[in-house]
């Protein structure tokens, strides 16, 4: 029995050899380099993400420009000159225009376009067959008028003289019958007539005193009412004259005069050639005499004023103007002025322009910056201001005053010696930051 036991310890030894089991051990997996990489690059994406996410937050939305295509300028001190430059046109000094008070046919033209004029001459001719008919019609209607007048003046006469020549036989019967019965009442006392008799005439002589009450009354009233009869009459009829008097002025109208002395212009009319009532026929300029017409940004309307100061270059010197006239109306963003000439130099022509400065202030010491595209876009009220070493320009508030053409001057926001972009802000508009390479 001992003997199988130190038989059997050997083989089992011999099968843990066999099983290699004294001789494994355990191997850790190695992971693959690529995985760090990947790992290290998703890290610095979300490294970069978060920077991005604070400098937007913190530092507002941003831009890259090529420093190339920017304008930069420096706040400076300087003087201030308060003018604005600007371009008129020649005009009439005064104008006055031609229009047809009636429409018609051109029959005659007697004046050519740009002739010179006096007042009354007469310059062309026009016919209008149905204003002809209109003017006979009245006249006949006038003439009728009148003698319907005449008619009613006549029977108002009539009727005068009938009531007159009633009275007349009505005081012819009461002096006969007082006088009748006067001669009876005699003969009465002395009992040679009968009382009847007496009653009878005083009867009758109480007949026509009633009937003369009657007449003077009615008198009254015809003659009242005739009277307002024909005072209408005559009230039509003036009415009518008036109406033929304004039927003949439109008639007289029919030949176009000139209204004042000067120089016809925009005269094209034609013979036989309608003209509309109230149509245009040309106009009448004064000849010797210029002002200048000229167009000023909105911008500017509550600095303007009249008697401001203006100065034009001519090619014989300067030329002194004063702004006469103010129209406040603006269209397309400007509005006009009228300008006064102190001189007028030999050789202006209607129509030509002039290049002038209007002063609109004294010149005085500022902050300035140079006038750029930049205004359009802020209204002045915001720029960018680049930082010491030029790589970034950020966003400021900042309170503009003045223009001129070449400067802007500063009120607050700028200190002298910072730099500002004043190129176009068409592109950056809602940026808060410009990233300058």
């Amino acid at each position: 029995m001992s003997k199988i036991s130190k038989i059997a310890e050997p083989a089992s030894a011999s099968s843990a050899d066999i099983s290699g089991q004294a001789m494994d051990r355990r191997v850790e997996k190695q992971m693959p380099i690529g995985r760090y990489v990947g790992y290290g690059v998703a890290a610095l994406l979300a490294l970069a993400f978060i920077w991005w996410l604070a400098d937007t937050l913190l530092g507002g939305r941003s831009l890259s420009v090529k420093a190339q295509k920017i304008t930069v300028s420096t706040v400076t001190v300087g003087t201030f000159e308060d003018f604005i430059p600007l371009r008129g046109r020649l005009v009439p000094r005064s104008t006055v225009y031609l229009d047809a008070i009636e429409g018609g046919r051109v029959d005659r033209v007697l004046v050519e376009d740009g002739a010179i004029v006096k007042a009354g001459e007469l310059i062309a001719v026009l016919s209008n067959t149905s204003l002809q008919l209109e003017v006979l019609g009245r006249e006949a209607a006038v003439t009728e008028q009148l003698n319907n007048m005449r008619t009613i003046e006549l029977q108002l006469e009539q009727n005068r003289l009938s009531h007159k020549r009633n009275l007349i036989e009505i005081d012819y019967q009461i002096i006969r019958l007082n006088r009748a019965i006067e001669r009876q009442r005699e003969l009465a006392s002395k009992n040679l007539v009968s009382k009847s008799t007496i009653d009878e005439l005083e009867d009758e002589l109480t007949y026509f005193r009633n009937r003369r009450e009657i007449t003077l009354e009615s008198q009254q009233t015809d003659s009242r009412m005739q009277a307002q009869q024909l005072q209408q009459l005559r009230d039509a009829g003036e009415q009518l004259k008036t109406g033929l008097g304004f039927a003949r002025k439109n008639m007289d109208d029919l030949s176009v005069r000139a209204p004042v002395d000067g120089r016809l212009s925009g005269f094209n009319i034609e013979v036989g050639q309608s003209i509309a009532r109230g149509g245009r026929l040309g106009q009448i300029d004064d000849p010797d005499g210029y002002k200048l017409n000229v167009r000023i940004d909105e911008y500017y309307l509550g600095r303007v004023d009249l008697q401001q100061v203006a100065i034009a270059d001519h090619g014989t010197g300067e030329i002194e103007l004063r702004v006469a006239k103010l129209y406040p109306q603006v269209n397309n963003g400007q509005f006009e002025v009228d300008m006064a000439l102190s001189n007028e130099p030999v050789g202006l022509r209607r129509g030509q322009t002039l290049q002038l400065r209007l002063t609109l202030g004294d010149n005085s010491d500022a902050v300035l910056i140079k006038n750029g595209s930049f205004y359009q876009e802020t209204g002045g009220k915001w720029l960018f201001v680049v930082s010491a070493d030029g790589t970034e320009a950020v966003k400021r508030s900042v309170r503009l005053g003045r223009r001129n053409t070449d400067f802007i001057e500063v009120l607050d926001g700028l200190e002298p010696g910072e730099r500002v972009v004043t190129s176009p802000y068409t592109s950056y508009v809602g940026m808060d930051r410009l990233s300058i390479d």
